[in-house]
């Protein structure tokens, strides 16, 4: 009679531990994921920014010296698809899709300052210095808001593959999530330079 009693309180440990492991794993892989989608809203307030700069480049340009047209149409039609990507949902498809369309939108924006640098009269105002430098702050804080999702992501898979852990990701459904990918020609990095 002890005995069997004893077994009922080893299996009734077991389950309490089981089922702590369970909590503690569940709320864990809730912080990581809440993590990762925090860092990946922290990647579109720095896409945010590169569109709200960029109509303050087009204008500032737009004032100072008559370009050619099709320029400045290049850079609205790309901060038009680029404004249109922006807000959609954490997935694959959509940071890949931000990502093109930022990357285009970026080097619309690099055309565009080439064309500057025919005009050092506009090169030398006070607007123009101060966007050069805000824009140029915000692809570096692209870079490391990109890098932070990354990481993130890394860090969230990690949990939800590792052993025992991605038996509770499964029963929970929390899936394996995709971070940025170089795309071909990622080597040739697309950066707004002045």
């Amino acid at each position: 009679m002890p005995q069997k009693r004893f077994s009922g309180y080893l299996i009734g440990a077991f389950i309490i531990l089981l089922g702590l492991y369970v909590i503690v794993a569940y709320n864990s892989l809730v912080r990581k994921e809440e993590k990762m989608e925090q860092t990946w809203a922290d990647v579109q307030n720095t896409y945010q920014r590169r569109l709200d700069l960029t109509p303050n480049l087009v204008n500032t340009v737009k004032g100072m010296a008559s370009f050619e047209q099709e320029t400045l149409v290049q850079v609205a039609e790309a901060r038009s698809n680029a404004l249109s990507a922006s807000g959609a949902g954490l997935s694959a498809d959509s940071y890949n899709r931000q990502t093109g369309l930022q990357d285009t939108l970026a080097a619309a924006s690099n055309r565009l300052i080439a064309v500057i640098e025919k005009y050092p009269v506009l090169r030398g105002t006070e607007a123009y210095r101060g966007l050069q430098v805000q824009l140029e702050g915000n692809e570096r804080r692209i870079k490391v808001a990109r890098a932070d999702f990354n990481a993130a992501v890394r860090d969230y898979n990690e949990a939800a593959r590792s052993f025992p852990k991605s038996l509770v990701a499964k029963m929970f459904g929390f899936e394996v999530k995709e971070g940025f990918k170089a795309v071909e020609g990622a080597q040739n990095n697309v950066d707004i330079k002045f």
